[in-house]
């Protein structure tokens, strides 16, 4: 992962890129941007309430979710096996890097929504 600061570096340039649009194609991209950017807070709040790895479906990371679900799902399994201890391992490993992933949440959704609206500019400019 980036730095913060690179990344709110890029969300100025991409910002700035959008103030020289013209202002049919200013008012296209806020429109597009509104449905299409993620929310940090709904991201902490999956992450925080299912460690599962359903934040991750939310950005549309869905091999990483899977992943997660899965380790998740194995490790729950393996508490009713004589493998708890592994069970537990797994749980607690998908923990800190859940963890990490709730305190890094503003970043990590940041960084989507750059590529978001990078998306989108490129797109209307392709368009002219």
């Amino acid at each position: 992962m980036r730095t913060k600061q690179a990344i709110q570096e890029e969300e100025e340039r991409i910002r700035k890129l959008v103030r020289e649009l013209p202002d049919d194609k200013r008012l296209q991209f806020f429109q597009q941007v509104e449905k299409d950017l993620k929310d940090p807070d709904t991201y902490a709040t999956l992450n925080f309430l299912f460690i599962a790895g359903l934040h991750h479906f939310y950005l549309g990371k869905w091999f990483r979710g899977l992943v997660n679900f899965s380790i998740f799902l194995l490790g729950g399994i393996l508490l009713f096996t004589p493998a708890v201890i592994l069970g537990v391992f797994l749980l607690l490993a998908i923990t800190i890097a859940e963890l990490m992933a709730l305190f890094n949440a503003q970043i990590v959704v940041q960084e989507y929504n750059n590529g978001v609206m990078e998306r989108i500019y490129r797109g209307l400019v392709a368009g002219c």
